[in-house]
C-alpha cells in the first residue's frame, strides 16, 4: 500500500504546482496566439481559479464562465502567481483589462455586466496585442 502512495502523493503535487488540475481545456486565439485555457464553468471551479498553484505554464489561462452577464470581481487570494485579468462580455469583446497582484486581497472588479473572465500570466495579452475594445472568439468553448 505504501508503495502505491508515494507515487499518487507525487502525482497529485505536481499536477497542483505545474498546470492544470483534470479540469477541461480549450484551445483559443487571442489576436491570432493560441492560449489553452482551463474551463471554470461550476461555482466550485470558479471560486478555486489559480490558487495554491506554483506557476502557470507559458501560454495557458483560465476561462471563468457565468450563465449570465454580471459585474464580476476576483481576488489573488492564495494566488503566487502575477496574473493579468480581462473582462468580457457576451459577444467577446474585451472590457477591461487588469493587472494583479499575488496574494492581493483587494477585489478587481468588471467595469460593466460581463459573462467571461481570462486569467493569464502577466504580460500575455500585451504582447499579443489585445486592447479593451477587441473581441475573442469564444464559439470553440461555448458548445462545451
Amino acid at each position: 500500500m505504501k508503495r502505491l502512495l508515494v507515487p499518487v502523493l507525487a502525482l497529485a503535487v505536481l499536477t497542483q504546482a505545474c498546470g492544470s488540475v483534470g479540469g477541461k481545456t480549450a484551445t483559443i486565439s487571442i489576436k491570432g496566439r493560441p492560449l489553452e485555457v482551463e474551463l471554470a464553468r461550476t461555482k466550485r471551479q470558479r471560486a478555486r481559479g489559480l490558487m495554491n498553484r506554483a506557476a502557470l505554464d507559458r501560454d495557458r489561462g483560465m476561462l471563468f464562465m457565468f450563465r449570465e452577464e454580471e459585474h464580476l470581481s476576483f481576488w489573488m487570494k492564495d494566488t503566487s502567481i502575477p496574473l493579468t485579468i480581462a473582462f468580457l462580455d457576451s459577444e467577446g469583446v474585451v472590457v477591461d483589462i487588469y493587472d494583479m497582484e499575488p496574494y492581493d486581497l483587494e477585489p478587481v472588479r468588471s467595469s460593466r455586466k460581463c459573462r467571461y473572465a481570462i486569467e493569464v500570466n502577466r504580460g500575455f495579452f500585451q504582447k499579443a496585442g489585445l486592447s479593451e475594445g477587441d473581441s475573442i472568439d469564444l464559439s470553440v468553448v461555448a458548445k462545451r
